[in-house]
C-alpha cells in the first residue's frame, strides 16, 4: 500500500513539474573571439549564469507544459574588455513560434542590439529587480525576455502581449539614469535602440503592427494547412496593417517596421510565391512600398516568370 502511495506521489509531483515549467527554452551563447588573453572560464561561467537566469525563472503566472516553452536564441558577442569586470559587445535576440498542425516554426524576432555594456564578476549572482535598475546585464536580459513574451502572446491573441510590453517599458524607465547605452532616446543611431523599440510598440500609431502579428500568425499561418487560400488572403490583408503605419510615418525611422522586415522578409516570399498571379502582384505592390530595401527580392519572387 505504501509503495502504491509513493508511486502516485512521484507521478503527481512529476506532473506538477511539467505544468510549472518556465516559459522559455532559450539557447544562450557568449562569444569572445575578439577578446584575447583573458580567463575563458569566466565567460563559460557567465554563459551558464545567463542561461539559468533566463530559463530557470518564472516570468509570468501562466502555466506552461515543457513542450510549450518558447524557443529562442540569445547570442552575446563580446568585443572589448574595458576592465577586469567590464565588457562591451552586442546582443542578438531571435525567437520562433510553432505553426499549428505543422513542423514549421516561424521567426518572430531577429534583433541585433549593438549596445551591450555590462559588469560581471565570476560567480556573482545575477540579480534583477523590477522596480529599479541594479545591473545592466540583467536589465537588458529581462527587457528582451519581456519583448519575446510580448510578441509571442500578440501572435496568439489580439494585443495579448501588453502586460509584458508594459514591463519592458518599466525596465527602460528605470534605466534612464544608467550610464550604459541603449536606454535613452538620444543615444541611438537612427532611433534604433531599446528605448525606441518599446516606444514604438506602446505608441497607438503603431498599433496596426500589433494587429498584423495576430492576423498574420493566428488567422493566417496557423490555418495554412486547413485552407491555404483563405489563410493567404488573411495574410495579405495583414500586410495592409503594416502599410497603414508606413504611410502614417509616426516616427521618421520606423524601427518597429524594420524589426518586422528583419524577421519576415524571407517568409513573406516563401508564403506568397505559390499564390496566384493576381495575389502575387498585389503583395508585391505592398511589400515594395513598405520595404524598399528588399524590392529586388520581391520582384524576383513575385514578378519573374
Amino acid at each position: 500500500m505504501r509503495f502504491k502511495v509513493l508511486i502516485i506521489l512521484i507521478i503527481f509531483s512529476s506532473s506538477l513539474l511539467m505544468l510549472n515549467a518556465q516559459e522559455l527554452n532559450c539557447n544562450v551563447q557568449v562569444v569572445t573571439q575578439q577578446i584575447q588573453g583573458t580567463n575563458k572560464q569566466l565567460f563559460r561561467t557567465l554563459q551558464t549564469a545567463i542561461y539559468e537566469f533566463i530559463n530557470d525563472r518564472n516570468w509570468s503566472n501562466d502555466v506552461y507544459a515543457s513542450t510549450e516553452r518558447i524557443e529562442c536564441n540569445i547570442l552575446i558577442n563580446l568585443t572589448e574588455q574595458l576592465g577586469s569586470d567590464q565588457f562591451r559587445g552586442t546582443i542578438q535576440v531571435q525567437m520562433r513560434r510553432p505553426v499549428y498542425n505543422t513542423s514549421y516554426s516561424s521567426t518572430i524576432l531577429n534583433i541585433l542590439d549593438n549596445n551591450m555594456d555590462f559588469r560581471y564578476v565570476e560567480f556573482q549572482p545575477l540579480l534583477f529587480d523590477e522596480t529599479q535598475h541594479i545591473s545592466n546585464l540583467t536589465s537588458v536580459l529581462a527587457y528582451y525576455v519581456n519583448i519575446i513574451l510580448g510578441f509571442d502572446y500578440d501572435s496568439f491573441s489580439q494585443e495579448g502581449g501588453t502586460r509584458f510590453f508594459t514591463r519592458a517599458e518599466a525596465i527602460v524607465m528605470n534605466a534612464q539614469n544608467a550610464p550604459e547605452r541603449g536606454w535613452k532616446a538620444f543615444d541611438a543611431s537612427s532611433n534604433r535602440n531599446r528605448y525606441w523599440l518599446i516606444q514604438n510598440i506602446m505608441d497607438n500609431e503603431y498599433q496596426p503592427v500589433r494587429q498584423f502579428y495576430y492576423q498574420y500568425h493566428r488567422l493566417g499561418l496557423d490555418r495554412l494547412e486547413d485552407n491555404v487560400n483563405t489563410a493567404r488572403n488573411d495574410m495579405e490583408e495583414s500586410l495592409k496593417h503594416l502599410q497603414r503605419v508606413y504611410r502614417q510615418k509616426p516616427d521618421p525611422y520606423l524601427y518597429l517596421l524594420q524589426v518586422v522586415h528583419d524577421a519576415k522578409t524571407e517568409e513573406f516570399i516563401n508564403v506568397f510565391k505559390e499564390a496566384n498571379p493576381d495575389q502575387k502582384r498585389r503583395v508585391y505592390v505592398i511589400l515594395k512600398e513598405i520595404d524598399p530595401s528588399n524590392q529586388s527580392k520581391y520582384e524576383a519572387a513575385f514578378l519573374s516568370g
